[in-house]
């Protein structure tokens, strides 16, 4: 049976990586691909057997044209415009040691900071089982704001589920003006997912102190009906449902790339949701696809199948095949 269809929005930019460890100031070659945070989900969604569609504005350039191409042949359904006067973001990607990485963002008036919501088509919102979103696109612009509040009022009214996944970026805005906007988006969210740090961004702005987790989690759904996910990395990830805590554990491997992990394991927990999987369920698939994202470069390219997952874990989380 098919698992009823996730609409995310948000921009996806050109991604150029270092070929080696160190400094852009001396590596002489680069690798081209693209990245964004709603895509790596998109992307994640599919390979897992999701249906799903992506809403975005790209530059009518090279770049926004791959962004197309490369989401598309990964089963997303695309919905981009292309805007003629604005061109397509661009992420740098810094390679400081095995692991470790060092994103730069030149996206200011980019194709992608101007979605507006006339860029979701009527009755498209209210045609899908589930909305995500990211905080990330509603920091981009006031039109982009707009179309994230858009969305989640059309998805209200409709009755369709929302996702939230805190993603603070600070290139983008201070805590302190974040959590405002972060904030309005959270309060509507059925899930929402963060780390204790982002989470303490929606709750305190730009406080210095980090509450315990239990009582960021009651202020920001005092009356338990929602399900707050708490990702800590390899330390695994824990969901807050009314009056019920689960944890799972992480997996500890060899680390390629961190960056889009976060993603890959909002999609593993998104694809076991809209399946009516239990919390436990959604934890396990989506610690190892945030596992198994790490173990090679890019932000997406690792995003496993079901069938990469079930030898992941039949393995005990040992990505080395024996």
């Amino acid at each position: 049976m098919t698992p009823p269809r996730v609409l995310t929005l948000g921009e996806t930019m050109g991604l150029l990586t270092g070929e080696r460890i160190g400094s852009l100031a001396h590596v002489s070659e680069m690798y081209v691909g693209v990245g964004g945070a709603e895509t790596n989900v998109a992307v994640g969604l599919s390979r897992l057997g999701v249906p799903v569609t992506w809403i975005g504005r790209v530059g009518d350039d090279s770049l926004g044209r791959r962004v197309v191409r490369e989401i598309r042949g990964e089963g997303v359904d695309v919905r981009a415009r292309l805007d003629p006067d604005a061109a397509t973001g661009l992420m740098l990607k810094e390679l400081t040691g095995p692991g470790t990485s060092r994103v730069y963002y030149y996206r200011a008036g980019s194709a992608g900071s101007r979605l507006a919501a006339t860029d979701v088509p009527s009755g498209l919102v209210e045609s899908v089982g589930l909305v995500h979103l990211t905080g990330i696109t509603p920091l981009l612009s006031d039109s982009a704001r707009e179309a994230c509040l858009s969305v989640v009022r059309r998805a209200r009214t409709a009755g369709v589920r929302v996702s939230f996944d805190v993603n603070y970026r600070s290139t983008l805005a201070p805590a302190h003006v974040a959590a405002e906007v972060l904030g309005e988006l959270a309060a509507e969210a059925d899930l929402l997912f963060g780390s204790p740090e982002e989470l303490t961004h929606v709750v305190l702005g730009g406080a210095t102190c980090e509450p315990e987790v239990d009582a960021l989690v009651a202020a920001l759904d005092p009356a338990g009906t929602r399900e707050i996910v708490v990702k800590r990395g390899a330390d695994g990830a824990s969901t807050y449902a009314g009056d019920s805590v689960v944890h799972a554990p992480g997996h500890r491997i060899e680390v390629v790339d961190t960056v889009g992990a976060g993603d890959a394991f909002v999609a593993g927990y998104l694809s076991g949701d809209v399946q009516g999987w239990s919390v436990e369920e959604k934890l396990v698939r989506a610690n190892a696809c945030g596992a198994l994202l790490c173990t090679m470069p890019g932000d997406w390219e690792a995003a496993p199948t079901p069938a990469e997952l079930e030898t992941f874990l039949a393995a005990g989380g040992d990505p080395v095949h024996r």
